[in-house]
């Protein structure tokens, strides 16, 4: 399949069968007004810039690994280097609107958000869990977005930057207490998950061959349930306070203790079946969560 890569906002126009956008480095694109060519479908599309928007009867695309249904309306972020296609075989006759905020990251330059916009963690959610809005919080988000086009169609000067950053700022600001509200509303398919976890993680340190298969990451708890580590350990805080690192850990300790507890193996023996490599790290860990060593807690039980 072919891999298109979109450079700059200026190239974006073109292959949509836009004017020149008004700024280079930042636009907002009326999405009901772009072209999708029938060349384009079957593509794969890399971005070197955030994109931002609300779509509607878009076909379905293909966003990572993942299908994107943007029919029923939704905000959707996409960090520069993400992948994006359509899939083929589909009709493109759909009535598609919305809108699309573009921002070249060298917009950022020199500003705080330029290291901020990365602690943003729904630029790397997985795509089922993209924000789902109500009729009031898309009506703040759009009140936002016609802050920022009335900024870029006016005369550029020095202080429109600071302006458009700001509305920027205020738009991430108003997601992230928006995905917040979507993990408290959507508590059914959160605690689904949250039971998953809680499942993996029973059987991997019930695994017989835990010594072999080694300590479960973030990446693979977070590949087995079809989401990015960033959306699972920020929807667990958001139920448990616990990240998905602290939610390992305390299995991994919880099983710990039943060894030390109930067996005569050594510490060194129960690290290596534990997945570790080296007791020192086992001990280690252990003693920061109990505040005893592990032949401390031992000797308690004794």
């Amino acid at each position: 399949m072919k891999i298109r890569r979109i450079k700059t906002l200026s190239e974006f126009h073109k292959l949509r069968g836009l004017p020149s956008p008004t700024h280079p480095l930042v636009s907002i694109v009326e999405y009901g007004k772009t072209k999708i060519f029938p060349e384009n479908i079957g593509e794969k599309w890399v971005f070197d810039y955030y994109s931002i928007g609300v779509k509607r009867n878009v076909p379905r695309l293909r966003y990572g690994q993942q299908e994107y249904d943007f029919n029923e309306g939704l905000l959707s972020f996409i960090a520069p280097g993400q992948v994006l296609s359509m899939a083929p075989n589909q009709k493109t006759s759909l009535k598609h609107s919305g809108w699309l905020l573009l921002i070249h990251p060298d917009f950022f330059f020199n500003t705080a958000l330029a290291k901020t916009i990365k602690q943003y963690d729904f630029f790397d959610y997985s795509i089922n869990e993209a924000l789902f809005m109500s009729e009031k919080e898309e009506g703040v988000i759009e009140a936002i977005i016609t802050n920022i086009k009335q900024e870029i169609e006016s005369n550029i000067d020095n202080f429109s930057q600071s302006i458009i950053i700001a509305q920027i700022e205020l738009l991430l600001s108003y997601s992230e207490r928006f995905y917040q509200r979507q993990f408290i509303t959507r508590k059914k398919g959160s605690h689904l998950i949250l039971n998953k976890v809680e499942e993996l993680l029973s059987n991997y340190f019930n695994d017989e061959n835990l010594a072999k298969k080694g300590l479960p990451s973030v990446q693979s708890i977070a590949e087995n349930l079809n989401v990015s580590p960033n959306y699972l350990s920020g929807l667990l805080k958001s139920l448990t306070g616990q990240s998905t690192q602290q939610h390992i850990h305390e299995k991994l300790i919880a099983k710990a203790k039943e060894q030390l507890s109930t067996t005569q193996l050594s510490v060194g023996e129960i690290a290596y079946e534990l997945g570790f490599e080296h007791p020192q790290s086992f001990s280690k860990l252990f003693k920061s969560k109990v505040n005893l060593s592990p032949l401390e807690f031992r000797a308690r039980f004794n």
